[in-house]
């Protein structure tokens, strides 16, 4: 099992084999995941529960916030059954939770669970009504306070619709990103998600600041890691963003943010890290859009799939559903430079659905 270098150079992934890390979950719900099949990351009608049950699942291999574990209509488990699998494998150094807006907190105990008092954002169709300046302000600060004993952060996240306000808080900045944004659908649903994103960009003022417009499209998510990853440069602290286009739009709002500053970043100390479903993906096109930063970034992508399993349901990630989330494409690249195999991870997985 490997890992395909997208953008940059193998170096910096190499470099961190063998080291430990700080496993950090950013969990929050966005009201836009209430527009009927919009998302299928979790239970329709209770979308608002996937971060959570994620977080109770990654921390403790049980949901406790529902009776079974969160599945599309279509019957595709969570991917956070890779990133725990690969966890008990070979354990991060410690997992903590960023409340950046959870309508339920998760039942879990001795794992840290930062609180920020961020509210859920609204759907961004009507304007998402987001402080955007002081949630940025929240995860600079954190970012520049944030100590770890660990050789590397991998920066998760758990959001459904994410991949929609993602798109949409790019092409608010001025991005190019039509067809580069994915879905956790096979098919993906553009026409729904094309006019959920008009919707949000009628929202917008063309005398709007970047806070503003963030406030209107974005989530919180994204905002509060965009900041996270300038405070972090304090400490050069090395941060793996773990996930496909949604961390690509918060490097985007990093760039736009520098840019509106004139400042500039060393980004030598971040990475990138999906699965080979994001970056193969004909629906989607994330090295498009990493490209349009004004800095480098590493980017890599795991070569794992599901060849070796003959479980229905796992097969589904291979057709082309989910993709990504829970930082799964991250923690496979962990896996990689850990030594595990693809068939350990595979059966690790197989094990949690019986």
């Amino acid at each position: 099992m490997n890992f395909e270098t997208i953008l940059g150079k193998v170096d910096f992934l190499e470099f961190l084999r063998g080291k430990k890390a700080t496993f950090l979950l950013s969990c929050s719900v966005t009201k836009t995941c209430e527009i009927p099949n919009i998302s299928q990351a979790g239970i329709p009608g209770k979308l608002y529960l996937t971060p959570t049950l994620d977080a109770e699942f990654l921390c403790t291999k049980e949901v406790r916030s529902l009776p079974d574990i969160a599945q599309t209509p279509k019957g595709v488990p969570t991917p956070a059954l890779i990133t725990r699998a690969i966890h008990e494998l070979n354990p991060y150094s410690n997992i903590e939770i960023l409340n950046l807006g959870l309508e339920v907190i998760p039942q879990i105990n001795y794992f840290k669970i930062h609180n920020f008092d961020i509210k859920p954002s609204e759907s961004i169709t009507a304007g998402a009504k987001i402080e955007a300046m002081e949630i940025f302000q929240k995860g600079l600060e954190f970012g520049q306070n944030y100590q770890t004993k660990d050789e590397y952060v991998i920066l998760a996240e758990t959001i459904p619709a994410g991949t929609t306000t993602a798109n949409a808080t790019a092409k608010a900045l001025g991005y190019e990103c039509d067809g580069y944004f994915s879905s956790s659908f096979k098919n993906n649903p553009s026409d729904i998600k094309n006019e959920t994103i008009k919707k949000a960009l009628d929202t917008i003022d063309k005398n709007d600041d970047i806070f503003e417009k963030l406030s209107k499209v974005s989530d919180n998510m994204i905002i509060f890691n965009a900041g996270f990853i300038l405070g972090s440069r304090v400490n050069e602290l090395k941060v793996i963003l773990a996930g496909g286009t949604q961390m690509a739009s918060v490097l985007l709002v990093v760039n736009s943010i520098l840019k509106s500053m004139d400042g500039e970043i060393d980004s030598s100390n971040l990475a990138l890290c999906t699965t080979k479903w994001i970056s193969k993906d004909e629906n989607s096109n994330i090295k498009a859009i990493l490209e349009q930063l004004d800095f480098p970034i590493n980017t890599y992508a795991s070569e794992f799939d599901f060849s070796l399993s003959n479980h229905p349901a796992l097969k589904l990630y291979d057709e082309g559903e989910a993709k990504e989330g829970v930082g799964c494409g991250a923690a496979l690249c962990y896996a990689t430079i850990n030594g595990l195999t693809k068939e350990q991870i595979t059966n690790k997985i197989e094990s949690f659905l019986g």
